[in-house]
């Protein structure tokens, strides 16, 4: 299973599924990650976190535990 940490600086990837539950899940979500979205991974933090990502043409910090989450292909 490849996720969103998985994604290389410049790659994009297309989401097939969430993982996770509850509140985590749904914090995902209203950022505007759901399946069958292109994200482009843009900077990785100098220590590996966050990850700053496009998502839907805005940009979004995300903490590398909540894209473990996040399944992409």
């Amino acid at each position: 299973m490849k996720t969103l940490r998985d994604v290389k600086v410049g790659e994009t990837a297309k989401v097939v599924r969430l993982h996770g539950e509850g509140a985590v899940k749904r914090r995902i979500m209203d950022m505007g990650v759901t399946k069958g979205t292109e994200i482009l991974v843009r900077k990785i933090a100098p220590l590996g976190d966050p990850l700053e990502i496009t998502v839907r043409n805005y940009e979004l910090s995300i903490r590398k535990a909540d894209a473990g989450n996040i399944e992409v292909e």
